[in-house]
């Protein structure tokens, strides 16, 4: 597999393992998809409760946020700046 110099792999020690994350940017994105999943089906449920409708509303507007850092992470991973090392820069 080749490795894109853009997206190199983090690499987390615990222990005598590694845990290695690829693609981090896509992960980052699938993680946030997770997370706004969570804030509208508990805000969902919530709402069955109009004891806990404020804080359903809440959960929606997590989850709405959410949805703005989406696009965020999409353009963060297709631009990407690398620092030209200053042994290459013209004079």
């Amino acid at each position: 597999m080749v490795e894109n110099e853009t997206d190199n792999p983090l690499t987390v020690r615990l222990g005598k393992e590694e845990l290695i994350i690829r693609r981090r940017y896509e992960v980052l994105s699938i993680i946030n998809d997770f997370f706004i999943a969570i804030w509208f089906l508990i805000g969902s449920i919530l709402f069955l409760f109009p004891e806990y409708e404020t804080a359903a509303v809440w959960l929606f507007i997590i989850g709405s946020f959410q949805f703005l850092v989406r696009p965020t992470i999409r353009l963060v991973s297709h631009i990407h700046i690398k620092r030209i090392p200053a042994s290459n820069w013209e004079s």
